[in-house]
């Protein structure tokens, strides 16, 4: 299975949109500062999971969800 997340910042205004196979592995280094992109943010909370049987399906919605539908979808959810 392959995963497509949303997280948010509990902290700060900041949402991040990943895909991962490991979503646990994933999230505990998003949360422990491990991920440069999101160390400045952390801790996060999870707002969304998605799972995919394939990794070009999972993309394909991680795509969506950064594109301006997708970014009004998760308006919706924050």
């Amino acid at each position: 299975m392959v995963e497509v997340y949303i997280l948010k910042s509990i902290n700060r205004n900041y949402h991040y949109v990943g895909i991962s196979a490991e979503l646990e592995i994933r999230f505990e280094r998003h949360n422990s500062g491990k991920n440069k992109t999101t160390a400045p943010y952390a801790p996060f909370k999870r707002i969304y999971t998605k799972s995919f049987e394939s990794y070009k399906e999972a993309r394909k919605h991680e795509v969506f969800l950064k594109s301006g539908k997708g970014r009004e979808f998760i308006k919706t959810l924050i």
